[in-house]
């Protein structure tokens, strides 16, 4: 009697874990986002964000799958909703942002953090692999001597307390709170509402561009794009994290590889992450004119850190993406 108890008490549990892990399963499905169809519009189940196509720029234009060599790419909106939504959430009351700048060492040279290793191009990075040259250096709370780790140039950082020498910051990307020289911080404001963003998928080699109006998120484009190679010494690749862009130039000259001459230019440049810009097909030495398109946009990483574009597109996010206003996320 007692091992027939004990065998319905077993089956009992099992039943129980069967319905709480089936529950589960329907809970996750309904926080699912549908994938946007062309010329539609889809939200959330949960109805927070509503995403509808409504192109500004549509040269060039991907659709929300589509082929390449032998697989598929795709524009990935589950991940995308998930950054709206965040952004949406940072926003939901007025905060003071700021942005981590330090191009070139030019607010000076990060002290070393606590643990650091060279990494391949022979540089010293933290423990997340974010260097120390052009970096910033994040302290912890109650330790103002030696950083913690470094935080990336053009990183979005969420401001509180202000001292003499340091500012509270919470960057947006990784969170947690720090304490930061006060030189490599520039305070934007509480006023500043981000209403326009930039994603660049390193996996799908693909840029989406964002604005939100009134309650719904509208695409405005959809293009392949280039990221920056990893292939040291000298190519490296685009970093993930959430920016915003900092400065433009119509052409941004660049030099050839370890040379002091000139290589060329990229056209409609707009700067978010410590060398890495947003721009057109690069245009090398002696041709002077324009390139509106190049066969490898789309394809793999093979740019210096940057994110090259049609030029037609680098020129309409020129013009509509306006400096210390627009986000800019990479992801993968």
């Amino acid at each position: 009697m007692k091992r027939i108890n004990f065998l319905i008490f077993a089956v009992f549990l099992i039943l129980i874990e069967v319905s709480c892990g089936q529950k589960k399963k329907d809970s996750e499905l309904q926080t699912q986002v549908v994938p946007v169809k062309d010329s539609t519009s889809v939200k959330a189940v949960n109805n927070e964000v509503i995403v509808e196509k409504d192109f500004l720029y549509n040269e060039h234009t991907l659709s929300d799958t589509y082929p390449y060599r032998d697989t598929v790419r795709m524009f990935q909106w589950e991940k995308i909703h998930s950054y709206l939504k965040f952004i949406d959430s940072i926003q939901s009351e007025p905060s003071l942002w700021g942005i981590l700048q330090n191009r070139n060492n030019r607010n000076g040279e990060s002290v070393l953090v606590k643990a650091y290793r060279r990494d391949a191009y022979s540089r010293v990075v933290d423990t997340f692999g974010i260097e120390r040259y052009q970096g910033i250096p994040l302290f912890e709370m109650e330790d103002t001597i030696t950083p913690e780790r470094y935080g990336l140039d053009g990183s979005l950082v969420k401001l509180a307390q202000d001292s003499t020498f340091f500012i509270t910051a919470s960057p947006v990307y990784f969170g947690g709170m720090f304490k930061v020289p006060k030189r490599y911080v520039k305070p934007i404001g509480d006023t500043i509402i981000f209403h326009k963003v930039i994603f660049v998928d390193r996996i799908n080699q693909n840029i989406a561009t964002l604005e939100k109006v009134n309650s719904k998120w509208l695409v405005r484009s959809m293009n392949p794009a280039t990221t920056g190679l990893h292939k040291p010494p000298l190519m490296q690749e685009t970093p993930l994290g959430i920016f915003i862009i900092q400065e433009k130039k119509a052409k941004m000259v660049y030099l050839k590889d370890e040379s002091i001459e000139t290589g060329g230019f990229a056209p409609y440049a707009s700067r978010f992450c410590n060398g890495g810009y947003i721009h057109g097909v690069p245009v090398n030495e002696p041709r002077k004119t324009a390139i509106e398109f190049s066969s490898s946009l789309g394809t793999t990483p093979r740019s210096h850190m940057c994110v090259r574009n049609a030029t037609s597109h680098a020129k309409f996010v020129y013009d509509w993406a306006p400096v210390e206003k627009t986000l800019v996320i990479v992801f993968e």
